[in-house]
């Protein structure tokens, strides 16, 4: 395997890594967001308010994206077992 090879193979590995932690991080970032300012206007101080909307929501994202999440990780095994055959043989 050249040198060039591994670097597609390991920029493809760490963006694969971005795209599945921003699918699951954006949108509970997003409610902590809008939880945030709600607390912040009515004084509400409560942790469970700003931990429990951040919980469901990652939750739900991972039910809605997991077919999404485990295709592109799939994708990724097959290329680069696809890549280590055509190199060995």
């Amino acid at each position: 395997m050249s040198p060039e090879e591994a670097v597609t193979i390991i920029s493809q590995a760490i963006w694969v890594i971005i795209l599945m932690v921003s699918v699951l991080i954006i949108p509970s970032l997003v409610v902590g967001l809008i939880v945030a300012i709600f607390q912040a206007v009515t004084q509400i101080n409560e942790q469970t308010l700003s931990f429990l909307p951040r919980l469901l929501v990652t939750l739900l994202t991972v039910i809605l994206a997991s077919h999404w999440l485990l295709q592109e990780i799939t994708d990724l095994f097959m290329y680069v077992f696809n890549a280590i055959t055509t190199d060995i043989g």
